[in-house]
């Protein structure tokens, strides 16, 4: 496999950065956005039924439209920052999206301020019900919306607020390269290599490598203090702009889950941590250390850890979902196949690893940071779940095609599962068995309890901005007391993690976006049991799930699977099995 099949394929949508196809969409974008609003504005409330549904059909194809040469440049952006072609046009973007929201915005506002009677009447309309579950979504924030003129102000000014914000967190982020001793030379890691030996046999270098990484990070703290400080200072005049009366109420009523849903969710999953406490136990026992330190947390507990080659881990990953739908691994092997994967971590190249569905039309992309890794391993599996997600909930309209935040991590977080199942089930040697168990409980305590811990530092995070500036060392308090509540003393926290906070990307880029981890992974859990009990039963209600992308809320999305998220108990069934694998591997260790 050559360098560049492990790149993705960009010009799947435009030839180049430059090319002509590109150029007509961008400037055709100002044009045919003012011809929607010379031909809508202040007028929707007058028109009938039928032309109400034609209106935001219109709408959809012109955001349809917008969607492809706005992803081609963010997908161009994040496999090279450095570049000055890839951030000019980036930036071109940006600018231009923020004029056409501009110009749009007032469609929604329109829509949001249709009289009750008539959105009844629009409901019974047979034409209109592909675009119910929109406008249901739209109007839940009619009570925070202001008028078109001071929307249009708050649009503007993002571009040179939290966008730009945004763009300087990125940009930086990606800049940094490391140098570090390894196995007596002198090497130069990208942030993602240098993350990937957390994975090392040698606490040492656990220790080196995380503590290079965070301090790398506080070299920068006056800029990461900066980023925090306006991104939390911005969103709460907002907030109280709009009359909410929390930082997370905005993304609950998005998520379709009420506040008191979510904070249940946070307390049950605290109430848990114990588990977590009583596994880091066991595998310091199993380490042979009196106790972890959080550098050691995703230590191999064999003397080696198993490394895949990438042709290695495609195969596992693919066959994996091939084995739960034959149709399922097809559509994961064409995202290699067609090379809309970009594989190898570099320096400019984003972090993390992220999936891209841009319309349904389109094709998805994926984006990974492979090192060879186990966990590297579920990260394909989980991205793929994303891919596999995308694909479909193809058979939506634009405007119903992603799912909600609280169902985007299901189909990946499953994908994650029916990998660490077919790795079990394939592999007879104890000890490897052993290690596979662990990397899954690592992964569900990563996904729940860990997200839990970032979504109430978030919290606190932007409650105290609104009283004034958040120095490094106040950031670095709240965020060292949320772990510690995860930790308690079965967990040490190396010195330089009081910069952990400074590199997660999720509150720079999708605020209290976190909790949606814990929401899918217990959801997953209960859908991944009841598939080992239904088995093929199973498969049609979970397929109808997929398909549904955005079109229904999340209780209305599970049922279609047959669970019931609104059961009280429903979130401790997640942790009960948990606590089965934990006792599981108590018998192997």
């Amino acid at each position: 496999m050559t360098k560049s099949d492990l790149m993705w394929n960009t010009a799947l949508l435009y030839p180049a950065p430059d090319s002509q196809e590109l150029e007509a969409d961008l400037g055709s974008f100002d044009q045919l956005a003012a011809d929607f609003r010379r031909t809508y504005f202040e007028k929707t409330a007058a028109l009938d039924d039928s032309a109400i549904v034609a209106a935001i059909r219109e709408y959809e194809n012109l955001q349809a439209r917008m969607a492809k040469p706005f992803c081609y440049a963010h997908l161009l952006f994040a496999a090279d920052s450095g570049s000055d072609v890839n951030r000019a046009l980036s930036q071109r973007c940006s600018e231009l999206g923020s004029r056409l929201s501009q110009q749009l915005l007032f469609f929604d506002l329109e829509l949001m301020e249709l009289s009750d009677e008539r959105f009844e009447s629009i409901r019974s309309f047979s034409a209109a019900s592909p675009y119910i579950h929109f406008l249901e979504g739209i109007r839940k924030f009619r009570p925070h919306t202001l008028k078109e003129n001071e929307e249009r102000l708050l649009t503007r000014k993002d571009l040179t607020g939290v966008r730009a914000f945004t763009k300087l967190f990125d940009e930086l982020s990606a800049s940094f390269s490391y140098q570090m001793e390894l196995d007596g030379e002198m090497r130069t890691f990208t942030g993602e290599e240098l993350l990937s030996l957390l994975h090392h046999t040698s606490p040492d270098v656990r220790f080196q490598a995380m503590t290079l990484f965070l301090e790398k990070h506080g070299e920068h703290g006056i800029v990461y203090n900066a980023v925090f400080n306006n991104m939390a200072l911005d969103h709460g005049q907002e907030m109280e702009l709009r009359h909410y009366n929390t930082p997370i109420q905005p993304t609950n009523i998005g998520n379709e889950i009420p506040d008191e849903a979510v904070e249940h969710l946070m307390q049950v999953t605290e109430a848990n941590y114990g588990l977590a406490q009583e596994y880091f136990r066991i595998k310091a026992g199993m380490l042979k250390m009196e106790r972890l330190r959080n550098c050691d947390i995703y230590a191999p507990v064999a003397e080696t850890e198993r490394s895949f080659t990438f042709d290695e881990a495609r195969k596992i990953v693919v066959d994996s979902y091939r084995e739960f739908d034959p149709a399922f691994g097809s559509i994961v092997e064409a995202f290699f196949s067609e090379r809309r994967v970009d594989v190898m971590p570099r320096t400019g190249k984003s972090g993390g690893a992220f999936a891209m569905g841009i319309s349904p039309d389109l094709p998805p992309f994926l984006l990974l940071n492979f090192t060879g890794t186990l966990r590297d391993l579920a990260t394909i599996a989980h991205e793929a779940g994303h891919g596999l997600h995308f694909v479909i909930s193809q058979k939506q309209r634009l405007l119903n095609y992603h799912a909600p935040l609280p169902l985007a991590e299901t189909a990946s977080v499953f994908g994650e599962m029916l990998l660490t199942r077919r790795l079990l089930d394939n592999e007879t040697d104890p000890v490897i068995r052993r290690s596979l168990l662990c990397a899954k409980i690592e992964d569900i305590i990563a996904t729940t309890f860990r997200q839990t811990v970032l979504t109430r530092f978030e919290l606190r995070l932007h409650t105290e901005r609104t009283v004034g500036l958040l120095s490094n060392d106040r950031i670095a308090e709240i965020w060292l007391e949320e772990n510690a509540k995860l930790y308690g003393d079965a967990v040490e926290m190396i010195p330089a993690y009081h910069w952990g906070w400074s590199y997660i990307s999720h509150f720079i880029h999708s605020r209290f976006y976190c909790y949606s981890y814990t929401f899918a992974e217990l959801l997953v859990l209960a859908l991944f049991q009841k598939y080992r009990e239904e088995g093929e039963a199973f498969k049609p209600g979970y397929h109808a799930l997929l398909e549904s992308g955005g079109a229904l809320s999340p209780a209305d999305t599970a049922r279609l699977a047959g669970i019931d998220i609104t059961d009280s108990g429903f979130w401790q069934k997640g942790y009960d099995v948990l606590a089965g694998l934990i006792a599981e591997l108590k018998l192997i260790a």
